[in-house]
């Protein structure tokens, strides 16, 4: 007996001895196994991009360590401060020494390249399998982190969608987000609560193949709902309460609002393509027969510009056609 390792299978030691496992037990054996390595235990890396957020950060770290520190979760805290010109590292950092129980990191990025280029810094240097981001400015409550890892690992993402807008500039923002939203409910065949929030929790090996696609600007978080959504990965999102900003905006509404629907339509087309050229095909085709109608009433004979719009239509879902044949090579 004492030549035996007490790190062999159980099955090897039960052979060794020269018993028998009853079915069930040797049943018991492997459905443990099985389901301990499906269900692993979470650890989870916060992840807070920060650019010029002096006034914010001291109390957004608090809140965070008090809300982790009295659950059961293994955990550590991220801070990567986008080369902001206040003290926002230096407070950080300071943090860090004072409460030296905590596992807090802060990376500082040599030249400020956005909350994007941030955002993929931080998911890179991360260490647990999920990642939980959340803006450095005390809009989301740090208690809605739980909220959103109770999903995992049944979902790949989960997302916090914001019970009201407490950003600046909401006559524009709200009729800009509605229109965005609904497009890429639509392209998406989805439905998206909040497309653009900035709270969100999700599987870092399930982010990681899609980080090519994410812009380093403003929106960088709507780039990995998108890469989620399009890509067949589970997303859910739970309502979560939004708070005003601590301090300034930083959003821009002309150059922000173009770059969120260039987002959307580049990510459509990156992966599902015939939801944009087939109804452009559709619209060009539909105009062609239209027209040559119109040419055949009133000149009796169908114009070599009826034709070209058809077969630039025809042309244009082919093109659709091969493009989505290419994503789905890409995606074998």
């Amino acid at each position: 007996m004492d030549s035996l390792h007490t790190d062999l299978p159980p099955e090897t030691v039960v052979h060794r001895l020269g018993l028998r496992l009853p079915p069930a037990a040797a049943t018991s054996v492997y459905h443990t196994s099985d389901r301990l390595a499906a269900e692993p235990a979470l650890e989870v890396s916060v992840l807070l991009p920060a650019y010029n957020e002096e006034r914010a950060i001291g109390r957004v770290l608090t809140e965070i360590v008090d809300v982790l520190a009295a659950s059961s979760l293994t955990y550590e805290i991220i801070v990567v401060d986008d080369a902001s010109t206040d003290r926002t590292a230096e407070l950080a950092e300071r943090f860090a020494a004072d409460c030296w129980q905590c596992p807090l990191r802060v990376i500082r990025s040599p030249e400020n390249r956005g909350a994007g280029a941030a955002r993929k810094i931080g998911v890179r240097a991360a260490r647990g399998n999920v990642v939980v981001m959340l803006d450095a400015d005390g809009s989301y409550p740090a208690s809605s982190i739980l909220d959103l890892l109770r999903w995992f690992p049944a979902y790949d993402q989960v997302n916090g969608a914001r019970t009201s807008e407490q950003g600046t500039l909401r006559w524009l923002r709200r009729p800009a987000k509605w229109a965005i939203r609904k497009l890429a409910c639509y392209l998406t065949g989805c439905r998206i609560p909040d497309l653009n929030t900035g709270l969100k929790a999700f599987k870092r090996e399930a982010m990681l193949p899609w980080l090519w696609v994410v812009p380093d600007g403003f929106s960088c978080v709507t780039t990995m709902t998108l890469a989620f959504l399009t890509n067949g990965y589970a997303v859910k999102y739970v309502p979560t309460p939004y708070r005003p900003r601590i301090g300034r905006s930083k959003f821009h509404p002309v150059k922000d609002t173009l770059a969120y629907l260039s987002t959307v339509l580049r990510m459509v087309l990156y992966f599902r393509p015939l939801k944009v050229f087939l109804p452009l095909a559709a619209t060009m085709i539909a105009a062609g027969v239209a027209k040559s109608v119109y040419s055949r009433l009133a000149t009796g004979s169908m114009q070599e510009s009826d034709i070209v719009v058809m077969v630039a239509g025809f042309m244009t879902c082919m093109l659709g056609l091969l493009a989505e044949v290419i994503v789905a090579h890409q995606r074998r």
